[in-house]
């Protein structure tokens, strides 16, 4: 059975069209990507596939329920994480884990014993009487977290989940979505961050505009750019940009303290600038030709440089 099936979404705002014709589906146990620049449609789609909205046109199921007739018991197969947490501030960590786990219909011995096993996977065991409005970003999301996982929903939904984190509270993110995946979970998770898709993802939908331009495995969408190739070369000393200039270079732009190389002859451009270092008295420090990644990808199909 898929996880979600959506089909001919389409949701306009005045004279905007926000989402246009969209369709989308989630095989159950998948961890799905849904990336897209700003303003592309991502959250309006989120908000009519969890019933926030309803769509101008099209359908959604989740797990077989239709989203439209039965949202009730749609919702209640998901956990959803929006970009801005729900939280209670004015309750504990552990009281709005347990105030949801109440709404899902769970016993309460039940309940307070998943609570505390979240709070301890989460690393909040020892804050779970404060109240949520003396933590961080970080501590909010995870509490977050916590309340849309502690349910155990069949499809967990996460809406730019890591934004703004710290690197300690985003591998603890990380790390949940991956063992809440293990444990049966369907992962659908929309981000900016496209090394974060590349490393979780089964599969990713790229939309733009409003419409799907891409569907389909990160390496697969990967390989559709082979032909844009780059070389990342360092020098020791500083050079002038102009010895750059050979048929085989399209584009040559300074990188941190590397230069990247555009071309679609590698080997061509590896032997020119090997050359030129020897000819110009320059010493190489690194010398790389990186396989495309799934951001060269992205950057393509929706229209960037």
């Amino acid at each position: 059975m898929n996880a979600v099936e959506a089909t001919g979404l389409k949701k306009t705002f005045g004279t905007h069209t926000a989402v246009d014709n969209v369709s989308l589906t989630i095989p159950e146990g998948d961890i799905f990507g849904f990336l897209g620049p700003n303003g592309a449609g991502k959250t309006t789609t989120i908000r009519m596939l969890t019933g926030v909205l309803v769509p101008d046109s099209g359908t959604v199921r989740i797990f077989g329920t239709d989203v439209h007739d039965d949202p009730i018991a749609a919702k209640l197969k998901m956990g959803v994480i929006p970009e801005n947490g729900t939280v209670y501030s004015d309750l504990t960590a552990r009281q709005n884990i347990l105030l949801t786990a109440k709404f899902f219909g769970m016993e309460q011995a039940v309940r307070e014993k998943r609570a505390d096993e979240i709070l301890d996977q989460l690393r909040l065991a020892d804050r779970k009487d404060e109240l949520v409005r003396t933590f961080s970003k970080g501590m909010r999301q995870r509490i977050s977290i916590a309340c849309a996982i502690v349910p155990m929903p069949p499809l967990l939904i996460l809406d730019e989940p890591t934004t703004g984190l710290d690197v300690y509270s985003r591998r603890l993110v990380l790390d949940t979505v991956r063992q809440m995946n293990r444990e049966g979970s369907t992962i659908l998770l929309t981000t900016h961050n496209l090394e974060e898709a590349n490393a979780l993802c089964s599969m990713v939908s790229i939309i733009n505009s409003g419409r799907i331009v891409a569907t389909g495995s990160p390496e697969k969408l990967k390989r559709t750019y082979t032909q844009s190739r780059y070389i990342e070369i360092a020098f020791e000393q500083d050079i002038n940009p102009d010895l750059f200039h050979d048929p085989c270079i399209t584009r040559a732009e300074s990188w941190g303290d590397k230069w990247r190389i555009s071309t679609s002859d590698p080997d061509r451009a590896v032997k020119h600038l090997v050359s030129m270092a020897e000819q110009e008295h320059l010493t190489i420090v690194s010398i790389t030709t990186p396989n495309p990644t799934l951001e060269d990808a992205f950057v393509k199909m929706t229209g960037g440089m």
